[in-house]
């Protein structure tokens, strides 16, 4: 597996990372442990070093997961984690200083490890200043127990504002064809103050891979069935842009998804996306999508395709979307 540097900080992960929250959170059926452990070191051993988490998933199970799967070979390997979400009462958050710390040590007993390699705020607390965030991640940064500061799903000035009082290694934000709002001023932003970037959700939860229509049942369990962007209409109205991946794969004898982060990685030399999966195959698969080279033509005719194509529906519902800045 080829390696990328997150922007300026030094931060080396291999060029895609494995997100690992449908391994215990979020999606049905809910896979088997035991599963799980046997794909996270498949990840290893296939050269996959940089691993995302999040005490909200499960809550905590996934931080549990990853601590004994990977502590029998964590050299090496680059675990992120987040803060920011308040458990108890979701979509709430709570970003402040001591409930950071009070989270890192919890994370850091989880995962089994001495240091969080890289520490998100999951979403943005408009109760708590960027700058305090970021000075409370700087103590810890200072105390031993992180190595690197995160932002997810956070705007231009607020990334700046951060970056200000303790430098940012990346930020995390939902990035595919499909979902692009970041191109217009968190991108540019990124690229200037030398930050990585690290899309969730490149395949589009599942939808851009081609193998779920308009007809694919949800389970209503299935975190996806509470989204916009899921309901039978906006699934049967965005198909265009899956022929469109489709129809670049036949040529280049890829699968979608492997087109998809292809052309994520084609992007920048500093984005690396997490696709998340609870499969061997698709594991594999997505793998191989680093090899897959996109020429310059080939990301013209991509991006002037999907320019003709409107996406529908929301990201998230409005108790959620209201978190998100962009």
């Amino acid at each position: 597996m080829k390696k990328r540097q997150l922007g300026k900080s030094g931060l080396e992960v291999s060029a895609l990372g494995l997100g690992c929250m449908g391994m215990s959170h979020a999606y049905v059926p809910r896979p088997d442990k035991a599963a799980m452990v046997a794909l996270l070191h498949a990840a290893v051993e296939r050269g996959i070093t940089f691993f995302d988490t999040a005490e909200i998933y499960g809550p905590y199970t996934n931080e549990e997961l990853l601590g004994e799967a990977l502590a029998p070979v964590r050299q090496n390997l680059v675990i992120a984690t987040k803060f920011g979400f308040k458990v108890e009462a979701m979509p709430g958050v709570d970003s402040r200083p001591e409930r950071i710390r009070a989270v890192a040590d919890a994370s850091l007993k989880r995962l089994k490890i001495d240091t969080i390699d890289l520490f998100y705020q999951h979403r943005v607390d408009p109760n708590v200043p960027i700058e305090d965030v970021a000075g409370t991640v700087q103590d810890l940064i200072r105390q031993g127990k992180v190595r690197h500061f995160g932002l997810s799903e956070a705007d231009a000035a607020t990334i700046r504002r951060a970056h200000a009082v303790q430098p940012v290694a990346a930020v995390q934000s939902e990035y595919s064809l499909w979902t692009r709002d970041i191109e217009a001023e968190v991108l540019p932003t990124l690229e200037e103050l030398g930050i990585g970037l690290v899309p969730f959700s490149p395949l589009g939860r599942g939808y851009l891979t081609g193998r779920m229509d308009a007809s694919t049942p949800l389970d209503p369990s299935d975190f996806r069935a509470g989204l916009p962007r899921f309901t039978l209409e906006a699934r049967q109205a965005n198909q265009a842009l899956v022929a469109l991946l489709e129809g670049m794969a036949e040529r280049k004898g890829a699968t979608p998804a492997q087109v998809a982060l292809a052309w994520l990685l084609a992007r920048k030399p500093w984005i690396v996306p997490i696709p998340g999966t609870t499969k061997l195959h698709r594991l594999e698969e997505n793998i191989a999508a680093a090899e897959l080279v996109l020429t310059a033509e080939d990301m013209q005719e991509i991006d002037t395709a999907a320019a003709r194509i409107t996406v529908q529906g929301a990201r998230y519902p409005e108790q959620w979307q209201q978190l998100v800045q962009r």
